[in-house]
């Protein structure tokens, strides 16, 4: 059962990663950028003070025709100041929505909202490009799924054949007190609280193991993001829970179906 539970534990969180990896990577593929009419610095900073405030945006970013100039001279190198003789380059804001925006839907009535501005002469952003990581991202989603609940099931079935194993042994007990009769709810149940408790022994045992795991995961990787005291506490009580549930489940499925089959003869 610890086996079991250290599995599902590090599937779930290998999951939960993916899902803050996938809602940064439509973030940062869903960026939108704006671009301005010949306007001054101060009337482009209205219209991007205007942005901010728009249902969605998350971040943004004022960028002037000095800050372009600069950027396309470190971009494109030398021969780049050919082009200075005039600010060819216009000021532009670039800004990023929430996680709940990140789709081309979204992202294309935002851009068609703010190109009919003034003072606003285009608005881009690559939507095939989210429209195909929105699509990869659903394959994912749905594969991973797939895959935690075939996890899920196969410890399950390992718990519950343990188990049967573990009741098979006490066949001659189990016999004897229906020979004296006993009901079948009152032999269940020490054999469901034995699972349970089981279940709870793993799941401290799958903690320890995790904790190292984890500790040997920020030594070897130290770039890895750090994990609050609150999201610690949830994930143990939450493996505490599933290590109860798990032995509740597996002893409660095969006492019942082996309890029935004990001949008294």
């Amino acid at each position: 059962m610890a086996v079991a539970l250290i599995l599902v534990s590090v599937f779930f969180a290998l999951a939960f990663e993916a899902q803050q990896v996938a809602s940064w990577l439509r973030q940062r593929v869903g960026e939108i950028e704006v671009f301005l009419e010949d306007v001054d610095d101060r009337t482009g900073q209205t219209v991007h003070d205007r942005i901010k405030v728009q249902p969605g945006v998350d971040a943004t970013e004022y960028i002037s025709r000095a800050e372009a100039a600069e950027i396309f001279r470190q971009e494109f190198g030398e021969g780049a100041e050919a082009f200075f003789d005039a600010p060819f380059l216009p000021a532009s804001i670039r800004f990023t929505v929430t996680g709940a925006y990140a789709n081309p839907d979204s992202l294309a009535i935002l851009a068609d909202r703010v190109a009919t501005w003034s003072n606003v002469d285009d608005v881009l952003f690559n939507q095939p490009l989210l429209v195909k990581v929105q699509k990869n991202l659903r394959l994912l989603t749905v594969g991973g799924s797939a895959l935690a609940l075939l996890v899920l099931l196969a410890s399950i079935f390992l718990v519950a054949n343990t188990i049967r194993l573990t009741i098979y042994a006490r066949r001659l007990l189990i016999r004897t007190m229906k020979l004296v009769g006993a009901t079948d709810r009152f032999i269940r149940l020490p054999f469901v609280i034995e699972g349970m408790l089981q279940g709870l022994v793993a799941a401290v045992v799958a903690l320890g193991a995790l904790s190292g795991f984890y500790i040997l995961a920020v030594r070897t990787l130290p770039q890895l993001p750090p994990v609050g005291s609150d999201e610690l506490v949830i994930f143990s009580v939450a493996v505490l829970i599933a290590g109860v549930l798990l032995g509740w489940s597996g002893s409660a499925v095969s006492v019942r179906r082996f309890v029935r089959k004990v001949a008294l003869h």
